[in-house]
C-alpha cells in the first residue's frame, strides 16, 4: 500500500463513510487500522535539527557569557556593564548595580551556573549570597545560599521570589558551583493590556525539578502583592544585591 499523507487519509475516510452507512444493514464494514492511524499523523512542519553533543551548548543557543567578555550585557542604569571578569567567570561588582542583556527575549530555555562565596561568616538569611535572575526584567528566580540558612521559603534559593517556594532544596554548599536550567513561557496580553495568559516557569536546580510549570502571579515585588503590567519581550537581568556571587556558562535558546 502506498504511503498516505494526512490529506489523502482524510479523503479516504470521508469517502468511505457514505459507503459504511449504505451497507450497515447488510454487513459489517471496518476501515483498516493502518488507514485509520494516518489521520492522526503530522508530517509538516519537520522539526529543525539541533545538535546537542554531551557537555556542549545546543547548536542554536545564544551565548550570553562564555568567560571572555560582556558584549551581551549592559548596565541597567545605562552604559557598559561594570561587573568583573576573571578566570572565565563573571562576578558581581558590589555597588555598580544590576546588569541586563542587550537583547530582549520572550519564551526561553535558559542555562546559568552560579556560586555564592564560601566566606559566610557574619552573614545569614537574605544577606548570605543574595542575587537573582529576573526573566523579562521582572520575574525573579532567587539566588541565595540555602544550606543551613533559615529564611522565608519563598525567598530561598530556586524560589520564584515572594511567590513560589521550591519543591525541594537542591542547594550545594557555599563556594560550590550550581546550575539553573529554566524554561519560561512569557505572558500574553490583549491589545487593551489585559492579561490573556499568565507566565509559567519550570526550574531545574542542579538537575532536580524544583519549580514544575509554576504560574507566575505578576512582577516580582519585595513589598506588596505581585501584579501584571502589559509588556513585550524584555531582557534578562542579573541582580547586584551587595553580595559576592559568581556566574559562568550562560546561554539561552528562544523557544
Amino acid at each position: 500500500m502506498p504511503k498516505l499523507t494526512p490529506t489523502l487519509a482524510i479523503s479516504i475516510v470521508v469517502a468511505l463513510v457514505p459507503a459504511v452507512g449504505a451497507v450497515a444493514q447488510q454487513q459489517e464494514f471496518e476501515i483498516p487500522r493502518n488507514v485509520q492511524s494516518v489521520v492522526t499523523e503530522i508530517w509538516e512542519p519537520v522539526p529543525e535539527k539541533v545538535d546537542a553533543p554531551e557537555g556542549e551548548l545546543p547548536s542554536d543557543a545564544i551565548v550570553l557569557f562564555d568567560g571572555t567578555n560582556l558584549d551581551a550585557w549592559e548596565s541597567v542604569d545605562g552604559g557598559p556593564a561594570e561587573w568583573t571578569i576573571a578566570d572565565d567567570m563573571l562576578s558581581v561588582a558590589r555597588g555598580t548595580g544590576d546588569i541586563r542583556t542587550t537583547e530582549s527575549f520572550c519564551d526561553i530555555q535558559l542555562h546559568i551556573e552560579w556560586r555564592v562565596s564560601e566566606d559566610i561568616e557574619g552573614y545569614d538569611g537574605q544577606d548570605r549570597g543574595n542575587s537573582g535572575i529576573k526573566i523579562q526584567d521582572r520575574y525573579e528566580v532567587q539566588i541565595l545560599d540555602s544550606i543551613d540558612n533559615p529564611t522565608y521559603a519563598n525567598g530561598q534559593a530556586a524560589s520564584i521570589y515572594k511567590q513560589h517556594p521550591p519543591l525541594v532544596n537542591a542547594s550545594r554548599a557555599p563556594g560550590e558551583w550550581q546550575t539553573y536550567d529554566i524554561v519560561f513561557e512569557a505572558p500574553i496580553f490583549a491589545e487593551d493590556g489585559a492579561l490573556r495568559r499568565p507566565a509559567y516557569v519550570t526550574v531545574l536546580h542542579n538537575g532536580v525539578v524544583v519549580q514544575n510549570h509554576a504560574q507566575i502571579q505578576g512582577t516580582t515585588a519585595w513589598v506588596g502583592y505581585p501584579r501584571y503590567e502589559a509588556h513585550d519581550c524584555q531582557p534578562i537581568r542579573l541582580q547586584d544585591h551587595n553580595a559576592d556571587v559568581d556566574f559562568r556558562n550562560i546561554w539561552v535558546r528562544p523557544l
